[in-house]
């Protein structure tokens, strides 16, 4: 009996699942970007919506001056280029008293990221032309260059609003 076809389906399953998963989206989302490698961090959690229809991929750990919040990051090439970078310990700086920004140390993908967004409090986002982590704590108006990263759990904000430094780390 040949086993080259059952070996190369056992190679392909987990990929597969793990592809649909990553693709789940609902029906007022973009089309789905090509696959990347997940990161070794990455959560195996199952990717969930958000109540505000945002598709989240892994879960995180924030830590702000100290107080751990949970959060997590939507399925963009964006997010998944910031996970590759974690664990980061970023200073931030208060801007237009509604967000928090801080310096990343290098560019991340914006591959297929739309012009803008308009950021809800508890947003986390990437601001291309600065390079920079953008948090809010406030709302803020749309912003073009600005791409939704992620999302912090309720009572994230208002902790937000007093931090001076944050610590982001792949959730145990």
């Amino acid at each position: 009996m040949n086993l080259a076809p059952v070996q190369a389906l056992a190679r392909v399953g987990p990929a597969a699942a793990l592809l649909l998963a990553m693709t789940a989206c609902t029906g007022d989302s973009p089309p789905p970007s090509s696959p990347r490698p997940a990161s070794p961090q990455a959560s195996t959690a199952p990717v969930t919506t958000t109540p505000t229809g945002r598709t989240t991929a892994m879960n995180i750990r924030l830590t702000l001056d100290g107080h751990p919040v949970a959060a997590t990051l939507n399925d963009s090439p964006t997010a998944r280029d910031l996970a590759a970078q974690l664990p980061l310990t970023l200073s931030l700086r208060d801007l237009n008293q509604a967000e928090k920004i801080a310096d990343l140390p290098r560019k991340l993908s914006t591959s297929g990221a739309p012009e803008g967004a308009d950021p809800e409090v508890g947003d986390l986002a990437y601001y291309a032309p600065w390079n920079q982590l953008a948090t809010y704590y406030r709302d803020a108006p749309y912003a073009a260059g600005l791409v939704i990263v992620g999302h912090m759990a309720d009572g994230g904000a208002e902790q937000l609003a007093t931090a001076d430094e944050i610590t982001i780390e792949a959730a145990p």
